[in-house]
């Protein structure tokens, strides 16, 4: 049914199509078979399609590794509010991938997206205000980012909120929550973070970690964490 409206011209119908074949859904994975789908779509300013050609380009799958063609495709769909595009742009400006370095413009990109829920955006938003980069160094606002991802399940972010918890950095000092957030992260494979909670069980009494235990165990993610 995909390939019939795609052969009429259908752009979600050609998205659809793409998708199938770069995931190998139903038919044997083909990259090359997606882009070309991906690309007739994208032509008729599809923004999922106009972002999936891109990340083909970022990563070389059925084109030959083009930084210049990723950040053609990414700019399209992200102009157009896509949220996945726009934290693909940020990275890559924040990197100086295709383009030069642009903190400033990786910050714009990143914030975008972030507010409209992208976990990765909102962790990228909480590296740079933790690090400095791009922008003043501001725990505070690191905290209030890495919180949003982490409160959807981001590894990364609960790892480094636990962190900031355990130090006190931007917040009041809370072994409990450190030890929670770390226990999440390093339960989806976070070495990190499983580290630094092994690290972080010397200081604390066992009715603490007990505590961080079941606060761990009764989390639930939330969908979409959005400012």
């Amino acid at each position: 049914m995909y390939r019939l409206a795609a052969n009429q011209g259908d752009a979600a119908a050609q998205f659809n199509l793409g998708l199938t074949y770069a995931t190998g859904r139903g038919v044997p994975q083909d990259y090359g078979e997606a882009v070309k789908w991906y690309r007739l779509a994208a032509n008729q300013g599809e923004a999922e399609a106009q972002n999936n050609l891109g990340f083909m380009y970022y990563n070389g799958k059925g084109v030959p590794q083009d930084y210049a063609e990723a950040l053609k495709w990414y700019r399209l769909a992200a102009n157009q509010g896509d949220a996945e595009a726009q934290n693909s742009l940020g990275f890559m400006y924040d990197n100086g991938q295709g383009v030069p370095q642009d903190r400033a413009e990786a910050l714009k990109w990143y914030r975008l997206a972030g507010n409209q829920g992208n976990a990765r955006a909102q962790f990228n938003l909480g590296l740079m205000y933790y690090s400095g980069q791009g922008v003043p160094q501001d725990y505070a606002e690191a905290l209030k980012w890495y919180r949003l991802a982490a409160n959807q399940g981001d590894a990364e972010a609960q790892g480094n909120l636990g962190f900031m918890y355990s130090n006190g950095l931007g917040v009041p000092q809370d072994y409990v929550l450190a030890h929670m957030w770390l226990n999440l992260a390093a339960a989806q494979g976070s070495k990190i973070g499983e580290k630094n909670r092994n690290s972080l069980v010397r200081y604390m009494t066992p009715a603490q970690i007990a505590e961080a235990q079941k606060l761990a165990r009764e989390w639930k993610p939330d969908p979409v964490s959005s400012k």
